[in-house]
């Protein structure tokens, strides 16, 4: 099982790395730069070098940089649209000093310019960050449809992965808390959520999970994360999720409102429920 938490990265990635082994966890979550914006810290190739050497060392999984939730690829605003393309070029250049790795991206928000339009921006960006030599994998995260906010379905993840030059560059991170808000009932109907998304996307484009439990009833689209077994999602669910064998292989990251303490009982309580 591939199962960690979302992580500071403040301190640099062996001490990430260092971390997630404290709470049994064997990969990571992070934010690439503030997560409301702004500059990233510089390259240390050092702590790089020594992340990677221990990594292998303990056979560490897959980790997943996340970036900032600022980063709106289909904004109207045009400067915000700047930034996110920006940002996002200067994510994946700095992602090959980790290779083959995953970067996951919210598709972000139209503002009233309409699902149509926003997927041509959305796509417009891609289509100028992606390089044909990157190792990383770039995800689109399944999102819970609030306000204007792109990704809602797996009919708009298929629209922008489609719209794509370098698709194979691209897979989807789906999130537990948001597909539930979203409306698709993975409580009762795990195996017809999966059937579906393998319908519209193919299961061979799902690269990563977060797990979530959700304060929201099915179908509210209002994205509050809860503690696993503590949300409308329940244990029960998760341990048919960590079992699935669509879903067993993947990397699995903790966004619940924790801290480090609470994230070790969580991946304990996960990891107990592997059959």
């Amino acid at each position: 099982m591939m199962i960690g938490a979302h992580l500071s990265a403040s301190k640099g990635y062996t001490h990430m790395l260092d971390e997630a082994l404290s709470i049994g966890a064997n990969t990571f979550q992070f934010f690439t730069r503030n997560p409301r914006g702004g500059k990233a810290k510089e390259i240390d190739e050092k702590d790089i070098k020594a992340f990677l050497e221990k990594a292998d060392q303990v056979n560490f999984g897959t980790i997943l940089a996340h970036a900032p939730y600022t980063l709106n690829c289909c904004s109207a605003n045009p400067d915000t649209r700047r930034f996110a393309l920006e940002t996002f070029a200067d994510d994946l250049k700095r992602m090959e000093y980790t290779p083959n790795m995953l970067y996951n991206f919210h598709p972000g928000s139209h503002v009233g310019q309409g699902e149509e339009m926003g997927i041509s921006l959305i796509c417009g960006v891609l289509n100028q960050v992606l390089f044909k030599d990157m190792s990383t994998t770039v995800l689109l995260e399944t999102m819970a449809g609030k306000g204007s906010e792109m990704g809602k379905t797996f009919e708009e993840l298929r629209a922008i992965l489609d719209g794509v030059e370098l698709n194979d560059k691209m897979g989807v991170c789906l999130d537990t808390c948001h597909v539930h808000d979203g409306g698709y009932d993975i409580v009762h109907n795990l195996d017809g959520v999966l059937e579906e998304f393998d319908r519209i996307i193919g299961l061979n484009r799902l690269k990563a999970l977060h797990l979530n439990d959700s304060k929201n009833p099915l179908g509210a689209h209002k994205d509050r994360h809860e503690k696993i077994g503590e949300g409308n999602i329940g244990t029960a669910a998760f341990e048919k999720i960590v079992n699935h064998p669509y879903l067993k292989g993947l990397p699995m990251f903790l966004e619940t409102p924790n801290e480090l303490d609470g994230y070790a009982k969580e991946i304990a309580l996960l990891k107990g429920f592997v059959k």
